[in-house]
């Protein structure tokens, strides 16, 4: 739980302190008021990065500094520090302890919602990715290194395939450690995938108010089981493509979540009221993964996004609001605080 926050030199804020309650916390104000800005601010307390910019895309315009100070539960007082710069410097502290990186023990568990998650299932594959792996990263210890080493592993790959005088035996190495990499991704999200698998029929019909054939599926050419060694037979036998592409066009880069109503793709199939109900149930698989993996109760942002739905899903949604604590950003608050008994307001002016 957060229980309060001061930012300085924060995107919009110069200096200003906010005191929040455990249950639901309504933000409320006007475009541009800093809203989102207040929410990011969480998601760096928790987290540690912003979702929206680097580093120094969180200080305020011309400042030298930035300063995050929050009381938290559990975590005790922390504060994040960026200094500006040739070089963007950022440091954690947390109980006067001091990290040059948040470690994973010390983040707190998040999720956030926000209105192109609401494209999750309609957008590009790299949505659906990046949804399962954000998971991944907060609940699979050790996840967040096998990621941003499979990264670093398919950049440099690719950036061999565009030097004009490198050969086969030269790919080899990137080839081998790129499967090994790709099969702990590959496992991770197919394990994620299934377990989402045995509770979402239930879940879709809870909140859609009907029964529904819904499903999900990990999608890949390539076998669990086999995957390191039908990975670098694919990277091997397809060199001359990837040559000419540029690219590497084989890996957990390049694999997707597919849902399904029936034996059909939700894209083809779903009125645009069943995709936003999917997408909902995906963001609470989200909070009840986290909670299980964490033992802690997860804090939930969401950014404009009661706005987008209808009375249905408002009240389907609020059922889960209410178990966490929750910050949640709209111009019109009459439109929200109906559906709760109790709340706080926080104002922006």
């Amino acid at each position: 739980m957060i229980a309060d926050v001061r930012l300085q030199n924060f995107r919009s804020y110069k200096d200003a302190a906010f005191e929040f309650g455990d249950g639901v916390n309504i933000i409320v104000g006007p475009n541009g008021s800093g809203k989102t800005n207040l929410l990011e601010a969480l998601l760096v307390l928790s987290r540690g990065s912003s979702y929206r910019t680097n580093d120094s895309g969180l200080l305020q315009f011309a400042a030298e500094w930035s300063r995050i100070d929050g009381h938290t539960t559990p975590g005790g007082d922390r504060t994040i520090k960026i200094r500006g710069g040739a070089i963007t410097k950022k440091t954690y502290s947390i109980d006067e302890k001091t990290y040059i990186r948040l470690p994973a023990q010390k983040k707190i568990p998040t999720v956030l919602f926000e209105p192109n998650h609401l494209l999750i299932l309609q957008g590009a594959p790299d949505a659906r990715r990046a949804y399962l792996d954000d998971i991944l990263e907060q609940t699979a210890p050790g996840y967040t290194s096998f990621r941003k080493n499979y990264q670093r592993v398919v950049s440099q790959r690719n950036a061999l395939l565009k030097q004009p005088n490198a050969s086969q035996k030269d790919f080899f190495p990137w080839n081998l450690r790129l499967s090994e990499l790709g099969a702990v991704l590959h496992r991770s999200r197919l394990e994620l995938v299934e377990s989402f698998n045995e509770t979402i029929k239930d879940l879709y019909a809870e909140m859609a108010g009907k029964h529904t054939d819904v499903r999900l599926s990990y999608e890949s050419k390539l076998s669990p089981e086999k995957y390191e060694t039908q990975l670098l037979g694919l990277l091997e036998a397809n060199l001359h493509q990837d040559l000419q592409r540029g690219f590497t066009a084989y890996g957990p880069h390049r694999e997707d979540m597919g849902a399904y109503i029936g034996q059909n793709p939700v894209q083809l199939v779903a009125s645009r009221g069943e995709i936003r109900t999917l997408t909902l149930a995906l963001k609470v698989l989200e909070l009840q993964a986290l909670a299980a993996a964490t033992g802690q109760k997860p804090i939930l942002l969401l950014d404009d996004v009661f706005s987008e739905l209808d009375g249905a899903r408002r009240r389907a949604l609020t059922t889960y609001l209410q178990r966490y604590q929750t910050f949640l950003t709209t111009t019109d608050a009459d439109i929200v605080i109906k559906h709760f008994t109790s709340c706080t307001i926080i104002p922006l002016a």
